[in-house]
């Protein structure tokens, strides 16, 4: 069996190095057919959901949004505890450079809560 798979491809891989202008007609057709079935099945019959990976809920627009207002409130807690302990580590002169992206990116995030986005 396998043998006669190694004659068959042989064969075939012959063909394809005498006659190169016929395999690359052949080879662009087969491509062409392909790629226009590919499109008419993701026009006509797309996939019922196109995106599976979820995004980090951190770049989600609407993750402020979504929750309620108990949920949007414990989140203001959180980030005003967690500038507390930031400001306590100022008045230490402690403070790095990862620090202060991490004050603005609270600040921010406080923000858009408090405006209800």
């Amino acid at each position: 069996m396998i043998a006669l798979i190694q004659q068959t491809g042989q064969r075939w891989w012959n063909w394809a190095v005498k006659n190169p202008q016929q395999f690359f007609t052949y080879s662009m057709i087969f491509l062409s057919v392909s790629f226009i079935g590919s499109m008419i099945q993701g026009i006509f019959f797309p996939p019922e959901m196109a995106f599976k990976i979820k995004p980090p809920v951190l770049y989600s627009k609407s993750h402020f949004s979504q929750g309620t207002a108990g949920n949007r409130e414990k989140e203001m807690e959180r980030i005003v505890a967690e500038l507390k302990t930031l400001k306590i580590k100022r008045d230490r002169h402690a403070l790095q450079k990862e620090d202060s992206l991490r004050i603005e990116y609270l600040f921010n995030q406080f923000k858009q809560l408090k405006n209800g986005h």
